[in-house]
């Protein structure tokens, strides 16, 4: 475990990650001030307001998903959720490591008004490779709790071969299930083919529509459309992965009978303390490199 005795570190908002999380920080010897979780302990501070929460500290720690369009802070336990403002950034002194596990666009300007620089954790490879662990299990979970047949036998296809992508494949061929990729990247194609799997070029898939039983997608894109939703059986299920608003036409999928579920953050609902661990695992570098002691 990293020492991070001497360092002050905010933890605002969040949900049951974060509490593992800041249960971690203190563990390893820093103090760490919160907003809106029930978690309490040696080196742990509550705070009431934002303005107490940021007072002194050399890190803002912000929930994976951030903080929406109208810049209210995601919590699962604060309601009415705090509202991030310029105002309120402006307390911390220029050049503070702000922790974010997602950035949107109004969250990003705000703290490039106030010379703050957002670390996204989600685009680092040690978080988001670990993240597709609990994310594929989820959505297998999802997938067997919705479909009337076993994964074990089943046509299966994977939109996508990323980092989520390449865990959920892994998953679906180690439960025997008839794993498709699909992809546009000729080098992930290839990765799938030396993997065991089966490959499709996206331009080729509506000729493989036929006989799925489930597509799990993770592209972030407009991606099942109402072309490939025509073709699909409708007993297919889709299990939608990417984040919001997701890669599927929903209206188009709800007409014609096909089940389609965005499920966004799997790791944060279906196994809220190993994603947790996982930010454990890369917080207190991120913290030593930016802030030392």
């Amino acid at each position: 475990m990293q020492n991070l005795t001497g360092l002050a570190v905010a933890v605002m908002g969040g949900d049951a990650r974060e509490v593992t999380l800041v249960e971690s920080l203190t563990g390893a010897g820093a103090t760490v001030k919160t907003l809106g979780l029930p978690v309490k302990g040696p080196n742990i501070v509550p705070c009431s307001e934002p303005e107490e929460c940021l007072a002194g500290v050399q890190a803002l720690i912000l929930p994976v998903p951030g903080v929406n369009e109208q810049m209210e802070l995601f919590s699962a336990y604060l309601k009415p959720r705090p509202i991030i403002t310029g105002e309120l950034l402006s307390l911390l002194p220029a050049g503070t490591p702000v922790l974010v596990g997602v950035a949107r666009k109004p969250l990003c300007e705000l703290l490039e008004k106030n010379a703050l620089k957002p670390i996204e954790l989600m685009k680092l490879d040690e978080v988001a490779i670990l993240n597709s662990i609990p994310s594929a299990e989820g959505a297998v979970q999802m997938a067997m709790e919705r479909l009337p047949i076993t994964i074990h036998g089943s046509s299966a296809m994977v939109l996508g071969f990323g980092r989520t992508g390449q865990t959920m494949a892994q998953l679906l061929m180690a439960m025997h299930a008839h794993t498709t990729v699909v992809a546009r990247n000729p080098a992930q194609l290839a990765r799938a083919t030396a993997m065991g799997l089966k490959a499709l070029h996206f331009n080729e898939l509506v000729d493989y529509l036929r006989d799925v039983d489930v597509i799990f997608n993770t592209i972030p894109a407009p991606v099942i459309n109402g072309e490939i939703l025509q073709r699909l059986p409708s007993a297919t299920l889709i299990i939608d992965l990417a984040s919001a608003p997701g890669g599927t036409d929903f209206v188009k999928a709800g007409e014609l009978g096909i089940e389609a579920v965005l499920a966004p953050g799997l790791p944060g609902k279906v196994a809220p303390k190993t994603a947790g661990m996982i930010l454990a695992r890369v917080v207190p570098g991120i913290l030593l490199q930016k802030i030392g002691h």
